[in-house]
Protein backbone atom coordinates (compact mmCIF):
# COMPACT_ATOMS: atom_id res chain seq x y z
CA UNK A 1 0.00 0.00 0.00
CA UNK A 2 2.67 2.63 0.87
CA UNK A 3 4.75 3.88 -2.05
CA UNK A 4 8.47 3.22 -1.89
CA UNK A 5 10.50 6.41 -1.78
CA UNK A 6 13.90 7.84 -0.78
CA UNK A 7 13.59 8.79 2.90
CA UNK A 8 14.75 12.34 2.32
CA UNK A 9 12.22 13.08 -0.45
CA UNK A 10 9.02 13.56 1.53
CA UNK A 11 7.60 13.52 5.00
CA UNK A 12 7.34 10.11 6.63
CA UNK A 13 3.91 9.00 7.83
CA UNK A 14 3.61 6.84 10.95
CA UNK A 15 0.44 5.30 12.38
CA UNK A 16 0.79 4.86 16.16
CA UNK A 17 -1.33 2.04 17.64
CA UNK A 18 -1.93 1.72 21.38
CA UNK A 19 -4.37 0.03 23.75
CA UNK A 20 -4.44 2.42 26.74
CA UNK A 21 -4.71 1.20 30.31
CA UNK A 22 -7.48 2.07 32.77
CA UNK A 23 -4.94 3.68 35.09
CA UNK A 24 -2.39 5.66 33.10
CA UNK A 25 1.11 4.35 33.58
CA UNK A 26 4.56 4.48 32.08
CA UNK A 27 3.60 2.91 28.75
CA UNK A 28 0.87 5.48 28.13
CA UNK A 29 3.26 8.31 29.01
CA UNK A 30 5.91 6.95 26.64
CA UNK A 31 3.39 6.72 23.77
CA UNK A 32 2.36 10.34 24.28
CA UNK A 33 5.96 11.54 24.52
CA UNK A 34 7.11 9.58 21.47
CA UNK A 35 4.15 10.81 19.40
CA UNK A 36 4.97 14.41 20.31
CA UNK A 37 8.66 13.80 19.55
CA UNK A 38 7.90 12.56 16.04
CA UNK A 39 5.61 15.51 15.32
CA UNK A 40 8.23 17.99 16.53
CA UNK A 41 10.59 16.53 13.93
CA UNK A 42 8.09 16.99 11.12
CA UNK A 43 6.84 13.40 10.90
CA UNK A 44 3.14 13.03 10.05
CA UNK A 45 1.54 10.97 12.83
CA UNK A 46 -1.92 9.50 13.18
CA UNK A 47 -2.97 7.58 16.30
CA UNK A 48 -5.33 4.61 16.50
CA UNK A 49 -6.16 4.08 20.16
CA UNK A 50 -8.56 1.96 22.19
CA UNK A 51 -8.99 2.31 25.94
CA UNK A 52 -9.55 -0.36 28.58
CA UNK A 53 -12.48 1.63 29.94
CA UNK A 54 -14.41 -0.04 27.11
CA UNK A 55 -14.18 -3.33 29.02
CA UNK A 56 -16.76 -2.05 31.52
CA UNK A 57 -19.40 -2.11 28.75
CA UNK A 58 -18.33 -5.48 27.34
CA UNK A 59 -19.25 -9.05 28.31
CA UNK A 60 -16.45 -11.27 29.59
CA UNK A 61 -16.87 -13.60 26.64
CA UNK A 62 -16.54 -10.80 24.09
CA UNK A 63 -13.54 -9.34 25.93
CA UNK A 64 -11.86 -12.76 25.96
CA UNK A 65 -12.44 -13.31 22.25
CA UNK A 66 -11.31 -9.79 21.41
CA UNK A 67 -7.97 -10.34 23.12
CA UNK A 68 -7.25 -13.26 20.78
CA UNK A 69 -8.73 -11.78 17.58
CA UNK A 70 -10.61 -8.51 17.23
CA UNK A 71 -12.38 -8.09 13.89
CA UNK A 72 -13.58 -4.68 15.09
CA UNK A 73 -10.09 -3.33 15.73
CA UNK A 74 -8.68 -4.78 12.53
CA UNK A 75 -11.50 -3.17 10.53
CA UNK A 76 -11.14 0.21 12.23
CA UNK A 77 -7.37 0.20 11.82
CA UNK A 78 -7.69 -0.78 8.16
CA UNK A 79 -10.02 2.14 7.50
CA UNK A 80 -7.52 4.43 9.21
CA UNK A 81 -4.69 3.04 7.08
CA UNK A 82 -6.56 3.41 3.80
CA UNK A 83 -7.26 7.04 4.61
CA UNK A 84 -3.88 7.98 6.14
CA UNK A 85 -1.65 5.66 4.05
CA UNK A 86 1.14 5.26 6.61
CA UNK A 87 4.62 4.12 5.67
CA UNK A 88 4.97 2.24 8.97
CA UNK A 89 2.59 1.11 11.70
CA UNK A 90 4.26 1.51 15.09
CA UNK A 91 2.49 -0.63 17.71
CA UNK A 92 2.90 -0.17 21.44
CA UNK A 93 0.20 -2.33 23.07
CA UNK A 94 -2.58 -4.47 21.58
CA UNK A 95 -3.83 -6.22 24.75
CA UNK A 96 -6.68 -6.85 25.19
CA UNK A 97 -8.93 -4.85 22.84
CA UNK A 98 -6.88 -4.37 19.68
CA UNK A 99 -5.40 -7.90 19.57
CA UNK A 100 -2.81 -9.40 17.20
CA UNK A 101 -5.36 -9.30 14.36
CA UNK A 102 -3.80 -5.90 13.67
CA UNK A 103 -0.56 -7.49 12.45
CA UNK A 104 -2.40 -9.60 9.88
CA UNK A 105 -4.29 -6.56 8.64
CA UNK A 106 -0.99 -4.71 8.21
CA UNK A 107 0.49 -7.57 6.19
CA UNK A 108 -2.58 -7.70 3.96
CA UNK A 109 -2.07 -4.00 3.18
CA UNK A 110 1.72 -4.47 2.80
CA UNK A 111 2.55 -2.04 5.62
CA UNK A 112 5.60 -2.89 7.78
CA UNK A 113 5.05 -3.11 11.55
CA UNK A 114 7.36 -1.91 14.33
CA UNK A 115 6.46 -3.27 17.78
CA UNK A 116 7.80 -1.72 20.99
CA UNK A 117 8.09 -4.34 23.74
CA UNK A 118 7.08 -2.35 26.81
CA UNK A 119 6.51 -5.46 28.95
CA UNK A 120 7.20 -9.20 28.74
CA UNK A 121 3.74 -10.33 27.54
CA UNK A 122 5.17 -11.79 24.31
CA UNK A 123 6.98 -14.43 26.38
CA UNK A 124 5.13 -14.37 29.73
CA UNK A 125 1.32 -14.44 30.10
CA UNK A 126 1.60 -12.44 33.32
CA UNK A 127 3.86 -9.92 31.52
CA UNK A 128 6.26 -9.34 34.44
CA UNK A 129 8.08 -12.64 35.10
CA UNK A 130 6.62 -12.59 38.61
CA UNK A 131 4.82 -15.27 40.65
CA UNK A 132 4.07 -15.20 44.37
CA UNK A 133 6.24 -12.13 44.77
CA UNK A 134 9.32 -13.75 43.18
CA UNK A 135 10.87 -13.80 39.73
CA UNK A 136 9.57 -16.69 37.62
CA UNK A 137 10.78 -17.69 34.14
CA UNK A 138 8.95 -21.03 33.89
CA UNK A 139 7.23 -20.13 30.60
CA UNK A 140 10.27 -18.71 28.79
CA UNK A 141 10.74 -20.65 25.56
CA UNK A 142 7.96 -23.11 26.45
CA UNK A 143 4.23 -23.47 26.00
CA UNK A 144 2.87 -21.26 28.79
CA UNK A 145 0.32 -23.70 30.29
CA UNK A 146 1.93 -23.31 33.73
CA UNK A 147 0.46 -19.82 33.93
CA UNK A 148 -3.01 -21.37 34.03
CA UNK A 149 -2.08 -23.80 36.79
CA UNK A 150 -0.60 -21.01 38.91
CA UNK A 151 -3.31 -18.44 38.01
CA UNK A 152 -0.53 -16.05 37.05
CA UNK A 153 -2.64 -13.37 35.39
CA UNK A 154 -4.49 -11.39 38.07
CA UNK A 155 -4.68 -14.52 40.28
CA UNK A 156 -7.53 -15.79 38.08
CA UNK A 157 -7.64 -19.13 36.29
CA UNK A 158 -10.11 -17.80 33.71
CA UNK A 159 -8.16 -14.63 32.94
CA UNK A 160 -4.97 -16.70 32.80
CA UNK A 161 -6.65 -18.99 30.25
CA UNK A 162 -7.43 -15.94 28.10
CA UNK A 163 -3.88 -14.59 28.29
CA UNK A 164 -2.33 -18.00 27.59
CA UNK A 165 -4.75 -18.68 24.72
CA UNK A 166 -3.84 -15.42 23.03
CA UNK A 167 -0.12 -16.07 23.39
CA UNK A 168 -0.22 -19.76 22.43
CA UNK A 169 -2.53 -19.26 19.42
CA UNK A 170 -0.41 -16.54 17.85
CA UNK A 171 2.81 -18.40 18.50
CA UNK A 172 1.30 -21.42 16.74
CA UNK A 173 0.27 -19.47 13.61
CA UNK A 174 3.51 -17.48 13.49
CA UNK A 175 2.06 -14.04 14.13
CA UNK A 176 4.95 -12.74 16.20
CA UNK A 177 7.75 -14.32 14.17
CA UNK A 178 6.35 -13.64 10.70
CA UNK A 179 4.00 -10.65 10.84
CA UNK A 180 6.13 -8.11 12.73
CA UNK A 181 8.94 -6.45 10.79
CA UNK A 182 10.96 -5.10 13.71
CA UNK A 183 10.80 -5.26 17.49
CA UNK A 184 12.11 -2.56 19.82
CA UNK A 185 13.37 -3.76 23.20
CA UNK A 186 13.98 -1.12 25.85
CA UNK A 187 17.19 -2.63 27.22
CA UNK A 188 19.79 -5.25 26.31
CA UNK A 189 18.61 -7.31 29.29
CA UNK A 190 15.05 -7.48 28.00
CA UNK A 191 16.28 -8.17 24.46
CA UNK A 192 18.02 -11.31 25.71
CA UNK A 193 14.84 -12.45 27.50
CA UNK A 194 12.79 -12.02 24.33
CA UNK A 195 15.35 -13.99 22.33
CA UNK A 196 15.23 -16.77 24.93
CA UNK A 197 11.45 -16.67 24.59
CA UNK A 198 11.62 -17.31 20.85
CA UNK A 199 11.56 -13.91 19.16
CA UNK A 200 14.04 -13.56 16.25
CA UNK A 201 17.30 -11.96 17.44
CA UNK A 202 18.04 -10.31 14.08
CA UNK A 203 14.82 -8.30 14.26
CA UNK A 204 15.13 -6.90 17.81
CA UNK A 205 16.65 -3.43 18.11
CA UNK A 206 17.34 -1.70 21.43
CA UNK A 207 16.00 1.81 22.04
CA UNK A 208 15.51 3.08 25.60
CA UNK A 209 12.85 5.47 26.83
CA UNK A 210 13.61 9.17 27.09
CA UNK A 211 12.61 12.20 29.10
CA UNK A 212 12.29 15.87 28.21
CA UNK A 213 14.39 17.75 30.78
CA UNK A 214 14.14 21.49 31.29
CA UNK A 215 16.71 23.42 33.34
CA UNK A 216 19.98 21.84 34.42
CA UNK A 217 19.76 20.50 37.99
CA UNK A 218 21.51 21.88 41.06
CA UNK A 219 23.20 19.71 43.69
CA UNK A 220 23.81 22.06 46.63
CA UNK A 221 20.67 21.63 48.74
CA UNK A 222 19.63 17.99 48.56
CA UNK A 223 18.28 15.87 51.35
CA UNK A 224 16.83 12.40 51.83
CA UNK A 225 15.53 9.90 49.35
CA UNK A 226 12.45 9.23 47.26
CA UNK A 227 10.35 6.39 45.97
CA UNK A 228 7.97 7.11 43.09
CA UNK A 229 5.65 4.57 41.51
CA UNK A 230 2.83 2.11 42.09
CA UNK A 231 2.56 1.00 45.71
CA UNK A 232 2.58 -2.74 45.06
CA UNK A 233 4.58 -5.87 45.81
CA UNK A 234 6.22 -6.07 42.36
CA UNK A 235 7.62 -2.56 42.89
CA UNK A 236 9.25 -3.72 46.13
CA UNK A 237 7.23 -1.62 48.59
CA UNK A 238 7.38 -4.41 51.16
CA UNK A 239 11.18 -4.43 50.78
CA UNK A 240 11.37 -0.65 51.19
CA UNK A 241 9.06 -0.80 54.23
CA UNK A 242 11.23 -3.53 55.73
CA UNK A 243 14.35 -1.43 55.22
CA UNK A 244 12.64 1.60 56.80
CA UNK A 245 11.82 -0.45 59.91
CA UNK A 246 15.50 -1.42 60.24
CA UNK A 247 16.70 2.19 60.14
CA UNK A 248 16.72 4.45 63.19
CA UNK A 249 15.19 7.12 60.98
CA UNK A 250 14.20 6.87 57.32
CA UNK A 251 14.31 10.03 55.24
CA UNK A 252 12.68 8.46 52.18
CA UNK A 253 9.57 10.22 50.84
CA UNK A 254 7.07 7.97 49.05
CA UNK A 255 5.01 9.21 46.09
CA UNK A 256 2.32 7.07 44.48
CA UNK A 257 -0.90 5.13 44.91
CA UNK A 258 -1.68 1.43 44.99
CA UNK A 259 -2.83 -1.59 46.99
CA UNK A 260 -0.17 -1.20 49.70
CA UNK A 261 -1.11 2.39 50.47
CA UNK A 262 -2.30 1.72 54.03
CA UNK A 263 0.90 -0.16 54.90
CA UNK A 264 2.98 2.65 53.44
CA UNK A 265 1.08 5.27 55.44
CA UNK A 266 1.70 3.32 58.64
CA UNK A 267 5.44 2.96 58.02
CA UNK A 268 6.31 6.30 56.42
CA UNK A 269 3.65 8.49 58.05
CA UNK A 270 4.24 12.14 57.09
CA UNK A 271 6.80 11.07 54.47
CA UNK A 272 4.01 9.46 52.46
CA UNK A 273 2.98 12.16 49.97
CA UNK A 274 0.32 10.30 47.98
CA UNK A 275 -0.07 10.83 44.26
CA UNK A 276 1.66 13.85 42.75
CA UNK A 277 1.45 15.12 39.15
CA UNK A 278 4.63 14.84 37.12
CA UNK A 279 5.65 18.47 37.55
CA UNK A 280 5.62 18.13 41.33
CA UNK A 281 7.32 14.73 41.11
CA UNK A 282 10.22 16.21 39.13
CA UNK A 283 10.55 19.07 41.63
CA UNK A 284 10.83 16.52 44.44
CA UNK A 285 13.39 14.47 42.49
CA UNK A 286 15.53 17.56 41.90
CA UNK A 287 15.70 18.10 45.67
CA UNK A 288 16.33 14.46 46.64
CA UNK A 289 19.76 13.02 47.40
CA UNK A 290 18.77 9.69 45.82
CA UNK A 291 15.87 7.69 44.36
CA UNK A 292 15.07 4.20 45.67
CA UNK A 293 13.90 1.63 43.08
CA UNK A 294 13.49 -1.65 45.01
CA UNK A 295 11.44 -3.66 42.47
CA UNK A 296 11.27 -7.43 42.98
CA UNK A 297 10.15 -7.99 39.37
CA UNK A 298 12.32 -7.62 36.28
CA UNK A 299 11.67 -4.02 35.34
CA UNK A 300 11.76 -3.62 31.56
CA UNK A 301 12.73 0.05 31.54
CA UNK A 302 11.35 2.14 34.41
CA UNK A 303 10.83 5.70 33.21
CA UNK A 304 11.41 7.06 36.71
CA UNK A 305 15.11 6.11 36.47
CA UNK A 306 15.54 8.38 33.44
CA UNK A 307 13.57 11.11 35.23
CA UNK A 308 15.95 10.76 38.18
CA UNK A 309 19.06 10.86 35.99
CA UNK A 310 17.74 13.96 34.21
CA UNK A 311 17.19 15.53 37.63
CA UNK A 312 20.77 14.78 38.66
CA UNK A 313 19.61 12.20 41.19
CA UNK A 314 21.43 8.85 41.60
CA UNK A 315 19.42 5.65 42.01
CA UNK A 316 19.56 2.92 44.66
CA UNK A 317 18.14 -0.09 42.81
CA UNK A 318 17.70 -3.85 42.87
CA UNK A 319 20.62 -5.65 41.26
CA UNK A 320 18.61 -7.45 38.56
CA UNK A 321 16.61 -6.87 35.40
CA UNK A 322 17.33 -3.67 33.52
CA UNK A 323 18.38 -1.90 36.75
CA UNK A 324 21.70 -3.76 36.69
CA UNK A 325 22.21 -2.37 33.19
CA UNK A 326 20.94 1.19 33.75
CA UNK A 327 22.55 1.91 37.13
CA UNK A 328 26.33 1.69 37.37
CA UNK A 329 27.11 0.68 40.94
CA UNK A 330 29.16 3.37 42.66
CA UNK A 331 28.99 5.63 39.58
CA UNK A 332 25.36 6.63 38.92
CA UNK A 333 23.90 4.98 42.01
CA UNK A 334 24.03 1.92 44.26
CA UNK A 335 22.79 -1.63 43.73
CA UNK A 336 21.49 -4.01 46.41
CA UNK A 337 20.42 -7.66 46.56
CA UNK A 338 16.86 -7.95 45.20
CA UNK A 339 14.27 -8.52 47.91
CA UNK A 340 16.81 -8.04 50.72
CA UNK A 341 15.50 -5.33 53.06
CA UNK A 342 18.61 -5.47 55.25
CA UNK A 343 20.92 -4.89 52.26
CA UNK A 344 18.75 -1.99 51.10
CA UNK A 345 18.89 -0.49 54.59
CA UNK A 346 22.71 -0.65 54.44
CA UNK A 347 22.75 1.20 51.10
CA UNK A 348 20.35 3.89 52.34
CA UNK A 349 22.45 4.38 55.48
CA UNK A 350 25.59 4.71 53.38
CA UNK A 351 23.91 7.24 51.09
CA UNK A 352 22.78 9.36 54.04
CA UNK A 353 26.26 9.24 55.58
CA UNK A 354 28.00 10.20 52.30
CA UNK A 355 26.04 13.09 50.75
CA UNK A 356 29.01 14.46 48.78
CA UNK A 357 29.61 11.08 47.14
CA UNK A 358 25.90 10.85 46.27
CA UNK A 359 26.00 14.33 44.72
CA UNK A 360 28.95 13.26 42.57
CA UNK A 361 26.96 10.21 41.49
CA UNK A 362 24.09 12.55 40.67
CA UNK A 363 26.36 14.59 38.41
CA UNK A 364 27.44 11.37 36.67
CA UNK A 365 23.78 10.38 36.34
CA UNK A 366 23.01 13.69 34.63
CA UNK A 367 25.87 13.11 32.17
CA UNK A 368 24.46 9.63 31.48
CA UNK A 369 21.11 11.23 30.72
CA UNK A 370 22.65 13.79 28.38
CA UNK A 371 24.50 11.03 26.51
CA UNK A 372 21.76 8.40 26.22
CA UNK A 373 18.28 9.53 27.23
CA UNK A 374 17.55 12.92 25.69
CA UNK A 375 14.76 13.40 23.11
CA UNK A 376 17.34 14.25 20.46
CA UNK A 377 19.26 11.02 20.98
CA UNK A 378 16.02 9.03 21.06
CA UNK A 379 14.83 10.49 17.79
CA UNK A 380 18.13 9.54 16.16
CA UNK A 381 17.67 5.94 17.29
CA UNK A 382 14.00 5.75 16.31
CA UNK A 383 14.45 7.32 12.88
CA UNK A 384 17.32 4.93 12.17
CA UNK A 385 15.06 1.97 13.07
CA UNK A 386 12.40 3.32 10.71
CA UNK A 387 15.01 3.75 7.97
CA UNK A 388 16.19 0.16 8.38
CA UNK A 389 12.60 -1.12 8.29
CA UNK A 390 11.90 0.71 5.04
CA UNK A 391 15.17 -0.55 3.55
CA UNK A 392 14.16 -4.08 4.50
CA UNK A 393 10.64 -3.64 3.16
CA UNK A 394 11.29 -1.80 -0.08
CA UNK A 395 14.92 -2.48 -0.87
CA UNK A 396 18.09 -0.58 -0.24
CA UNK A 397 17.88 1.35 -3.52
CA UNK A 398 14.71 3.12 -2.32
CA UNK A 399 16.16 4.11 1.07
CA UNK A 400 19.65 5.22 0.06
Amino acid sequence: MPVAYPLNCRIMKILIVHNSYQHQGGEDAVVEAETALLRRHGVEVDVYRRHNDELQQMSRAKAALSSVWSHESASEAEQRCRKFQPDIIHVHNTFPLISPSLYWMAERLCIPVVQTLHNYRFVCPQAMFLRNGKVCEDCVGKMPWRAIVHKCYRDSAMQSVVSVSMLAAHRAIGTYRERITRFIALSHFSREKFIAGGLPANRISVKPNFFVSQDAPQWEERQGGMFAGRLSFEKGLDVLSGAARLLESCAVKVVGKGPLEQDVKQVFQSNYLGFRPQGQLIDLLRKALYLVAPSTCYENFPLVVVEAFASGTPVIASRHGSFAELVKDGVTGLLFTPGDAADLAVRISWAEAHPEEMKRMGQAARKEYETRYTPERNYQLLSEIYRQVLMQEYGEKHAA
